[in-house]
C-alpha cells in the first residue's frame, strides 16, 4: 500500500530533473566588460570631506575612493600615474568629474599615493578590476 502511493509520483522525478537541467542559473554574476582609458585625473579633498557622495555615503578624503561619470558604484579601478608609474586601487563612490578633459576625480589620499598633490592634475591610465 505504501509502495503504491510512492510509485504513483515516481514519474514526476524525471520531469523535474529535465526542467532543472533546462533552466538557466539566475544567480550567476553578470560578466562585466573590461574597461581601460587614459586621460587626466584631478582630486578633491578637504572642502568636500564629510559631505554625501552620489552613492549616498559620506566622502572621506583619507579613503581610497574616486568619482567617475559612468562606472557603477563599487567598481574597483587601478589608477596609474603616467608621469611616475605609481598605481593605486580605488573604489568608485561618486559621480564626476565635471571639469572638461578629466576622466576621474580621486580622493586626497589616492592623489597622495600617486604623488600628484602638488600638481593637482596628472595624466593617468584607468583599468577596471574584476
Amino acid at each position: 500500500m505504501v509502495k503504491a502511493r510512492y510509485l504513483r509520483w515516481l514519474w514526476l522525478l524525471p520531469v523535474l530533473l529535465l526542467v532543472q537541467a533546462c533552466s538557466s542559473d539566475s544567480r550567476a554574476a553578470p560578466v562585466k566588460p573590461y574597461y581601460s582609458a587614459e586621460g587626466r585625473a584631478s582630486f578633491y579633498g578637504h572642502p568636500h570631506h564629510g559631505r554625501k557622495t552620489a552613492s549616498g555615503e559620506r566622502f572621506n578624503k583619507n579613503a581610497l575612493t574616486a568619482a567617475h561619470k559612468t562606472l557603477p558604484f563599487g567598481s574597483r579601478v587601478r589608477v596609474t600615474n603616467l608621469n611616475n608609474q605609481r598605481s593605486v586601487v580605488v573604489r568608485i563612490n561618486d559621480r564626476g568629474p565635471y571639469t572638461r578633459g578629466r576622466i576621474i576625480d580621486l580622493s586626497e589620499q589616492a592623489a597622495r599615493e600617486l604623488n600628484m598633490l602638488r600638481a593637482g592634475v596628472a595624466p593617468v591610465r584607468l583599468e577596471v578590476l574584476k
